[in-house]
């Protein structure tokens, strides 16, 4: 019987490996020195649950699947590690908006004039929206790049255009 006529309710299940954040093919792998220790942090953690995983030999069907999953995050895990470069904010030209900026934009023309946003601009492993951490690799923090205090820049986010001041470069 093939398989698009068989009902599984493997709605609730996580998926085996959940993904990285999308680092677009050929892009360099630029992290803050703090997004460098967060990936570190994260290997000595992943590192402790193989142990303890390796350890357990009360049900090997369960152990097996659990080092399968822990191996391939450690791979994934390793590879950004490996092709991780670290930019120090400190050393960026304090006038300009680039990696590791903490910008202040304010909106001058769009659906939401006199609107200021503030976001940093890291690397993708280190980004949070919640927390106004964006990619480098985000439209929004691609449009800015380059762009000094006092300058308007065009955003395009979704079906909007928008026309925004460069308020404030924090690094």
């Amino acid at each position: 019987m093939s398989r698009a006529f068989v009902k599984e309710d493997d709605a609730g299940e996580p998926p085996i490996i959940p993904p990285r954040a999308a680092l677009p093919p050929g892009t360099t792998n630029y992290v803050t020195p703090n997004g460098l220790e967060q990936l570190r942090a994260e290997l000595t953690l992943l590192e402790a649950e193989r142990s303890k995983a390796e350890a357990n030999r009360e049900d090997e069907a369960n152990r097996t699947r659990q080092l399968t999953i822990l191996n391939a995050r450690l791979s994934a895990l390793n590879e950004r590690l490996a092709s991780a470069r670290v930019i120090d904010p400190a050393t960026q030209q304090p006038d300009e908006v680039r990696f590791g900026a903490t910008v202040t934009l304010k909106t001058v023309k769009g659906p939401k004039p006199g609107m200021k946003r503030t976001f940093t601009i890291v690397g993708v492993d280190e980004a949070d929206v919640s927390a106004g951490k964006v990619a480098f690799v985000a439209p929004i923090a691609r449009a800015v790049v380059g762009a000094k205090a006092g300058e308007t820049v065009s955003l395009k986010l979704g079906r909007n255009e928008e026309l925004v001041e460069v308020v404030r470069v924090v690094y």
